[in-house]
C-alpha cells in the first residue's frame, strides 16, 4: 500500500473511532499535492460506505489564519451528507476527538460554477445564502498540524449546521456575527473577516476546485470559512450562531 493510501486509511480510521494520531513530519511530511490526494482517497472511503458528497468547505479564509500557518492562499475540503447536523439537533461529544464550533456563512449553489470567475459571476450562480455553524475536529494529537497535515485531514471537516435560506441578493459583505454558548456570547466578528467579503471565498472555491478537475454543481453547499476563532465543545452545551440579516442557527452537545 502506498504512503498516501496508508495515510488516508489512518485518517479515516481516526475519524471513525474518535482516536487521534501523530501528524506527519520530516521526511514523512506531505506536499500540498500529496495532501489533496490523501484527502481524496480518504473521502473515497466515506463514499464507498454510502455517504454522498454534499459540497465543500473553505479554510484559512482569514488573513490571521493564513499568517499563522505561513501561507497566502486558502485551502478546501469536502462535505458529505453524513456530516450534516439538523438545525436544533444534537451531536454526541464522544463521537469526536476535540471538536470545535465556528460561525460561518454558507452558499447553496443554483447552477454550475467552474474556474476563474468574478465575485458577481460567483454570486449569480448562488441559489441562496444562510447562516451556518461548522464543527471542526482535527484528527491529530493536541490539534497540532502543518499545512499538508490539515489538507490531508480534509481541513478538519467534521460537521455543519445550516439555517434558513435567504436570497443571494442580500448584502452579506459586512454583517455582524456572534457565536453563543449557553446564551453567553463567546465570539464576535464580521463577515468581512472572510477574505474581505464571503463572495471571495466562493471565487476561491471555484478556482481551486478547477485545478483538481472539479466544479461546483447545483445543490452543492459551500461553507465560506470561519469569521472568528473556534470554540471547543463539551457535553451539555447549547451552541448558537447569529448573523445580522440572516438569522440564527443552533445545535446541542450531549
Amino acid at each position: 500500500m502506498s504512503k498516501l493510501n496508508i495515510a488516508a486509511e489512518a485518517l479515516d480510521h481516526a475519524a471513525q473511532t474518535a482516536t487521534d494520531i501523530p501528524q506527519w513530519s520530516g521526511a514523512d511530511a506531505f506536499s500540498v499535492d500529496e495532501a489533496y490526494a490523501v484527502q481524496a482517497l480518504s473521502i473515497e472511503r466515506r463514499l464507498a460506505r454510502g455517504e454522498r458528497l454534499a459540497g465543500y468547505k473553505m479554510g484559512l479564509t482569514s488573513r490571521a489564519k493564513m499568517a499563522q500557518v505561513g501561507v497566502d492562499t486558502v485551502i478546501w475540503g469536502r462535505l458529505t451528507d453524513a456530516m450534516r447536523v439538523a438545525e436544533g439537533g444534537e451531536i454526541a461529544r464522544d463521537r469526536y476527538i476535540h471538536p470545535r464550533a465556528e460561525p460561518e456563512i454558507a452558499f447553496v449553489m443554483g447552477r454550475r460554477l467552474e474556474g476563474r470567475v468574478s465575485p458577481a459571476e460567483a454570486m449569480a450562480a448562488v441559489d441562496s445564502v444562510c447562516v451556518a455553524i461548522e464543527i471542526i475536529d482535527s484528527r491529530y494529537k493536541n490539534f497540532q498540524f502543518a499545512l499538508g497535515d490539515v489538507i490531508a485531514d480534509n481541513t478538519s471537516a467534521a460537521g455543519f449546521v445550516l439555517g434558513d435560506r435567504h436570497s443571494p441578493t442580500l448584502d452579506i459583505g459586512n454583517r455582524g456575527m456572534l457565536l453563543e454558548v449557553d446564551g453567553t456570547v463567546r465570539e464576535i466578528g464580521s463577515s468581512a473577516a472572510i477574505l474581505g467579503h464571503p463572495a471571495r471565498a466562493l471565487v476561491e472555491a471555484s478556482a481551486l476546485l478547477a485545478t483538481s478537475g472539479l466544479a461546483l454543481q447545483p445543490g452543492d453547499i459551500v461553507l465560506a470559512g470561519a469569521a472568528t476563532a473556534a470554540v471547543p465543545l463539551s457535553p451539555g452545551m447549547s451552541v448558537r450562531t447569529v448573523v445580522e440579516g440572516l438569522g440564527a442557527v443552533h445545535f446541542r452537545t450531549v
